[in-house]
């Protein structure tokens, strides 16, 4: 039961980090993380949107290569 709820927390925390990575490709907006005043917080956010970016940049592969998918310009 517990270990359901965590599982479902961590894919919701991943979700949002892909938002929000997405955000900033196409606004440029992006959190400011500089005025966090602890750095230990400070890195742990910056690896946290890292996922997100990463999860962007995988799911933006694969569907790029999926026949299910095309690219409108």
């Amino acid at each position: 039961m517990v270990l359901g709820r965590l599982f479902h927390i961590s894919v919701d925390l991943l979700l949002v980090s892909a938002v929000l990575a997405g955000v900033k490709r196409s606004t440029g907006l992006v959190l400011k993380t500089e005025s966090i005043e602890s750095s230990d917080f400070r890195n742990a956010v910056n690896k946290y949107l890292d996922v997100g970016e990463w999860v962007l940049d995988t799911s933006v592969a694969l569907m790029n290569t999926s026949p299910y998918f095309t690219r409108k310009r």
